[in-house]
């Protein structure tokens, strides 16, 4: 006996320290973010053409429902994690087709930038006291 194919195809996208577990499953595009949707959880701090991106680039625009859950970080961090996790499931979907184009537009590199710690001495990470010289 055959197993039956999934009914979703997941994806998990990290950036900073947000982290997003996102499920793709057949549908006409809408995408739902904590039970809410996208303009309710992110308003207008962020461009939702930029979160669809993966999409267009692999000419998968309107044939996916997202279902998110986001934790950690902030604004951009979790919809940097929301785009990353939904090339991964998009590349899931189908290796040999998505991942060239994926790659090429960046969206399968997760970004390795996160906040410098604080050095003792100094006032933030780089910021140090003024300096006097008498």
């Amino acid at each position: 006996m055959a197993t039956a194919a999934p009914v979703f195809n997941s994806g998990t996208g990290r950036r900073k320290t947000a982290v997003a577990r996102v499920r793709l499953m057949p549908g006409e595009g809408e995408i739902v973010v904590n039970g809410r949707s996208l303009m309710e959880h992110f308003g207008n701090a962020i461009n939702e053409a930029d979160l669809r991106m993966p999409f267009r680039v692999t000419g998968t625009e309107g044939r996916f429902n997202a279902l998110i859950k986001v934790e950690g970080g902030g604004v951009t961090g979790q919809a940097g994690a929301i785009r990353h996790g939904i090339a991964r499931a998009l590349l899931e979907l189908d290796p040999d087709g998505h991942r060239l184009v994926l790659r090429q537009a960046g969206y399968l590199t997760r970004d390795p930038r996160m906040k410098e710690r604080k050095k003792y001495g100094l006032k933030r990470a780089r910021k140090a006291p003024q300096y006097t010289k008498r």
